[in-house]
């Protein structure tokens, strides 16, 4: 690893797969988080945060198969996170061995509000802690990350001693987290440049910086620790994260992109250097962007900066007139540059399977024999009823398939009656784990609502719907509808995704999509409870007999 004072670029950690995943609904099984490690690591980050191992044997067989798919030799380096506690580190350790290399992320809390509330611990027990973990965890690996959880409201000189202790002990990478998003940008380069000027051996490890969008700085205050010698960012993608979410990636490496000489200077550069300050293949952002928001259930918002729907649309005429005449005179990059085109595929409805391949690898997808099978079959169906597919069509369906459960409820059919005088009614058939065939109707106060009483009544799974969204993924009456929904049950939050032309069809699977995360979970719950039992049962000692 190289010290900080050799970095003239910056390290991209991504964390969509842990911090991100945090978010309300956000929760992806193992396949989906595979799933989104191989286009991050299409997208070129330097760093995937996979997941918290010693959290759930689900969050430990993701980071495994993870280190093991992804973390190859021209791979990313997999990150696993890990508490101050040996059998956080002992664990990280074991599901990163597979990866060709590899990365301990252990932390510990230093605010005096952590200490006293959270951890019950004096600074000098957490000192001795944190020295001792991140020594424990060097003996596993050499590339280790120590972060001071609330590093922002953290006694300074504290927190300076607290450093100098973990780098001494081993860690090569030292992260400041903005844990509750409560600095500002002057405060957070202050605390940065303080931390540069004040921890002695502070050149033998790498700044990183992790911040939270409470205040919606967690971008500004990212760029301006840049200013004052950061070197790795922790960000997701779109920003997904607890609260009000993280750094989002795509802004932080488009601002570096777009104003690359601003800050060339603070990276040693020629002020007119053009070479990118990341690593980051940028043709792959937009992309990457509705893999996330398809698998995680979270919208992205039309405005939002580089990946919003509106990011690149112009409604005032004086706009559209300049735009016209020069894009530079409303637009400060080119939409194609994060991979937005409106490129038209050749493929048509007696296209074969190989060009329909060779297709979706131009566009990133690497699917198995079975998945693009399924994909073809939806693109032939897809072509039967639309003149024009485009590259935006071809990524939702195939999306949409990759995230489809095979091995839980299955929609068979779905059938609605409804209009300005009639009472809406569904009828439904759906395919069990078992392979039978369930049918049952339901009245509501719309087709959508029929649909999902009639569900309800054959999976008999409680929830409470939260939220229901459709938005078309192309202009035009023939447009692919997108469908996203939320559920709640017991406080937890599962979401569903899908894409059809029919949006009653997509809004049906959507719901479906969500309830088997639910049903998955719910099994999970039982078979941990009837372990529990069984293993009671084999250590209760056997009833004495009478002598």
């Amino acid at each position: 690893m190289s010290t900080q004072s050799q970095i003239d670029r910056i390290i991209i950690f991504d964390t969509t797969l842990r911090d991100g995943e945090q978010s309300p609904g956000a929760t992806l099984n193992v396949d989906e988080k595979l799933t989104i490690a191989r286009q991050l690591a299409r997208l070129g980050v330097d760093v995937i945060e996979a997941g918290f191992p010693y959290s759930s044997p689900g969050d430990f067989e993701a980071v495994q198969k993870i280190a093991q798919t992804v973390g190859t030799e021209q791979g990313p380096i997999i990150c696993g996170l890990a508490r101050a506690t040996r059998q956080d580190i002992q664990t990280a350790a074991e599901a990163l061995k597979p990866a060709v290399r590899s990365r301990i992320h252990t932390f510990i809390a230093t605010s005096d509000i952590h200490l006293e509330y959270k951890l019950r611990k004096t600074r000098k027990e957490v000192l001795s802690i944190a020295e001792e973990m991140v020594a424990y965890a060097k003996t596993f690996m050499d590339d280790i990350e120590f972060s001071p959880e609330d590093a922002g409201r953290s006694d300074p000189e504290f927190l300076y001693e607290m450093l100098e202790r973990a780098i001494a002990a081993g860690a090569t990478t030292i992260n400041i987290p903005d844990t509750v998003g409560y600095l500002t940008p002057a405060e957070f380069g202050d605390l940065i440049r303080g931390i540069k000027e004040n921890v002695p051996n502070i050149d033998q490890a790498v700044i990183s910086v992790h911040g939270h969008n409470d205040l919606g700085l967690a971008v500004a205050n990212f760029l301006e620790a840049v200013k004052n010698g950061a070197r790795q960012l922790e960000c997701t993608v779109n920003g997904i994260g607890e609260r009000a979410g993280n750094a989002a990636m795509e802004e932080l490496v488009m601002a570096l992109h777009v104003r690359r000489q601003y800050y060339n200077p603070f990276l040693g550069r020629p002020v007119d250097s053009e070479a990118p300050l990341t690593n980051i293949d940028t043709r792959q952002i937009y992309k990457t962007s509705r893999l996330v928001s398809n698998l995680t259930g979270m919208l992205v918002q039309p405005n939002k900066a580089i990946v919003g729907t509106n990011a690149f649309a112009h409604e005032s005429g004086i706009h559209q007139d300049g735009v016209l005449k020069n894009k530079l005179t409303y637009e400060i990059m080119d939409a194609q540059l994060i991979g937005l085109t409106d490129n038209q595929i050749v493929l048509g409805k007696l296209s074969g399977r190989n060009a329909f391949r060779s297709r979706l690898k131009e566009l990133g997808f690497d699917l198995s024999e079975q998945d693009l099978n399924k994909a073809f079959l939806r693109f032939k169906e897809l072509a039967d009823k639309k003149k024009e597919i485009t590259d935006w069509d071809l990524e939702a369906i195939v999306n949409d398939e990759i995230q489809q459960s095979t091995d839980l409820f299955k929609l068979e059919l779905v059938q609605v009656s409804c209009g300005d005088h009639a009472c809406p009614t569904a009828t439904v058939t759906l395919r069990t784990p078992d392979g039978q065939e369930l049918t049952d109707a339901a009245t509501g106060t719309g087709p959508v609502d029929a649909v999902y009483k009639a569900i309800n009544r054959v999976m008999n799974v409680p929830n409470q719907l939260i939220e229901f969204s459709v938005q078309s993924v192309t202009a035009g009456i023939d447009a692919i509808g997108e469908v996203t929904i939320r559920l709640r049950h017991d406080d937890r939050i599962f979401s569903g995704h899908s894409a059809n032309t029919d949006i009653i069809v997509a809004s049906a699977q959507a719901y479906i999509n969500a309830l088997n995360r639910l049903y998955a979970a719910l099994q999970l719950k039982d078979d941990r409870i009837n372990a529990q039992h069984s293993n009671l049962e084999t250590a209760r000692p056997a009833p004495a007999t009478a002598s």
